[in-house]
């Protein structure tokens, strides 16, 4: 495991002159006072090592997302096992014909959604990706609207019509489109700063997101504006079917440094490193203002979509070995662990038999 924490130097100037932005963004409520590189009064800015998050409430199933006080180890494990398993059960009812379109599973990336989102408030805003099950199960615990929606049910969090991809409840936003999410988790942020809103925009994306234009203007103009912007960048090491390494040149990570972001860069699956580094990128953007890149290097355990994999067979069986779910479940008392993955089915199942009665 990796993990770095890069700013560089822009010189004396961190923000350009002040005429060039909108009038309401000349001075950020967020800069005031605290002589960090986003108030626009140095250089470089500081590195946060506080995480001062506020905890999102949780309102769904208990067996699925826990209860307060749970030891925070059995949380994290509880919450990976939870999407793990919807995934899996989702992946069946696929293969049984029960579902309305397709459907991109994040097996093997649940810990990245964990880690990030229990550093998430009510305050906060999340917009995902076409792979985006396990960021909507860690924002909001809602497994029953999730799965009646992919099975096109009225019921579902959309109605049934938004499907796997394109969702919208509070607080979390999805799109298919992949760039076209980044303007828009920006403009939430752009919202957050005009209302004087304590709240962050996350926006997940991947690592072929890379590719759109449009995702660097809006680094850009988010650097500039200090938008209260976190970036989690999920490089899975492959864009549908094609790697990384054939279709992006540089570094990933100096794609963010190069507009003066600061970032943090981890190396791993363990959701316990995760959630560390996370903590760190949210009061970075909490204590100093101004956007952050958090970039993560994982790998998808499971097909892109539907049942198409044509990556090598033993480069993914050999990536299993860091199964997010076994490196943290071996920390836990077997019986404990036992008792967690109990619930976590049984809440699942009477999900989905609930939904099949729709």
């Amino acid at each position: 495991m990796t993990m770095s924490a890069a700013v560089p130097d822009v010189g004396t100037n961190w923000l350009p002159d002040a005429v060039s932005l909108p009038a309401a963004l000349k001075e950020s409520p967020r800069g005031k006072g605290n002589g960090g590189g986003h108030s626009g009064l140095a250089s470089t800015p500081p590195i946060a090592d506080t995480n001062i998050a506020t905890p999102i409430v949780d309102e769904g199933d208990a067996r699925l997302v826990g209860v307060p006080g749970e030891p925070r180890p059995e949380r994290l494990y509880r919450r990976m096992r939870f999407i793990r398993h919807f995934e899996e059960s989702l992946l069946e009812l696929f293969e049984r014909g029960l579902l309305n379109g397709t459907t991109h599973a994040c097996i093997g990336q649940e810990a990245d959604a964990v880690a990030v989102l229990e550093h998430l408030g009510d305050d906060d805003h999340v917009f995902s990706n076409h792979r985006c099950h396990g960021h909507f199960l860690a924002r909001t615990g809602d497994a029953f609207g999730l799965m009646a929606e992919i099975m096109g049910k009225p019921e579902g969090v959309c109605g049934g019509i938004g499907g796997s991809q394109h969702l919208c409840a509070p607080g979390f936003m999805s799109n298919g489109i992949q760039g076209g999410i980044v303007p828009n988790a920006a403009g939430i942020a752009l919202a957050k700063q005009l209302d004087g809103s304590a709240g962050v925009s996350a926006v997940f994306i991947g690592d072929g997101t890379l590719g759109e234009g449009v995702t660097y203007e809006t680094l850009n103009l988010a650097s500039l504006w200090r938008l209260p912007l976190l970036i989690v960048l999920e490089d899975n090491e492959w864009a549908q079917s094609t790697p990384s390494r054939v279709n992006l040149a540089g570094s990933m990570r100096d794609r963010f440094v190069a507009f003066g972001f600061p970032v943090f860069e981890i190396d791993s699956t363990d959701v316990e490193e995760l959630d560390a580094v996370a903590g760190r990128a949210l009061a970075q953007v909490r204590t100093y203002g101004g956007p952050v890149a958090m970039v993560i290097h994982t790998y998808r355990l499971c097909h892109h979509s539907k049942n198409d994999d044509n990556r090598p067979v033993d480069e993914v069986a050999a990536r299993w070995d860091l199964d997010p779910i076994e490196i943290h479940g071996r920390r836990l008392d077997p019986s404990a662990r036992a008792a967690i993955d109990a619930e976590v089915g049984s809440a699942l199942r009477d999900v989905i038999d609930r939904a099949l009665l729709l």
